[in-house]
């Protein structure tokens, strides 16, 4: 994901800006102090007291100017016509939050409006075309026969979710003024290993190897996760 969003950025803005970036359900704020590291304005939102003081700790802990980069904001991803307004940022991330979300048309309408013109929308979505694979791929049939017509499936932690299918999302993208620029797989090849799995020591081939898949036709389109890259129009 982190060298996915990179290259949409190098790819859409000059090199050496100080972005305006606003996080959409940012958990333990992880993308966020990355981006605020890599020297950009972020704003982190999370309705999640625990998480967000999470986030919070782990800001306390960076350098001064980093600190001063970044803000941390207790709020619902609906409400963010609330808290700022509209073109009032150049990236916006809203990753693994729509899967929780019953209805996303409103939240995904509230995202762009927060968009300047020629900015850029980065949404982690769960791939709705692929919900038989790990079913199947386990070996539990009766599963991956009822996820072929499904719309949710668990994740790890057991709860159920929402799932989204490419060419809805694309055309709910174009509806809301920030039609869909690219698309990538996230967790092409890795999203059957079970719980527990302990990763190798060395992730570099791991990683390149997911990174390629993540790009590659039909690879991609069977991946557990969607990362889809929407631009405002100008």
């Amino acid at each position: 994901m982190a060298r996915q969003l990179d290259e949409q950025i190098a790819g859409r803005f000059p090199v050496g800006r100080r972005l305006r970036v606003l996080d959409v359900g940012m958990g333990h704020g992880t993308r966020a102090l990355r981006l605020a590291r890599a020297g950009h304005q972020v704003t982190g939102l999370e309705r999640d007291a625990a998480l967000t003081a999470a986030a919070r700790r782990a800001l306390a802990g960076e350098p001064e100017g980093i600190r001063e980069r970044m803000r941390i904001i207790e709020g619902d991803g609906r409400d963010t016509g609330v808290h700022f307004l509209p073109g009032s940022f150049d990236v916006v991330l809203c990753h693994g939050v729509l899967m929780y979300t019953e209805e996303p048309d409103p939240l995904l309408a509230g995202l762009a409006r927060m968009l300047a013109q020629g900015g850029l929308l980065s949404l982690l979505v769960r791939n709705g075309d692929a919900l038989a694979m790990r079913p199947g791929l386990a070996g539990d049939w009766s599963g991956a026969l009822a996820a072929f017509d499904g719309v949710s499936c668990r994740d790890r932690e057991g709860l159920e979710v929402r799932a989204d299918r490419l060419a809805t999302l694309t055309a709910k993208l174009a509806g809301i003024g920030a039609p869909l620029h690219s698309w990538y797989g996230v967790r092409v090849l890795t999203d059957t290993a079970a719980d527990g799995t302990v990763p190798p020591k060395d992730l570099t081939a791991l990683l390149a190897a997911e990174e390629r898949a993540g790009r590659t036709d039909p690879y991609r389109g069977v991946a557990g996760l969607l990362h889809l890259c929407g631009v405002r129009g100008r």
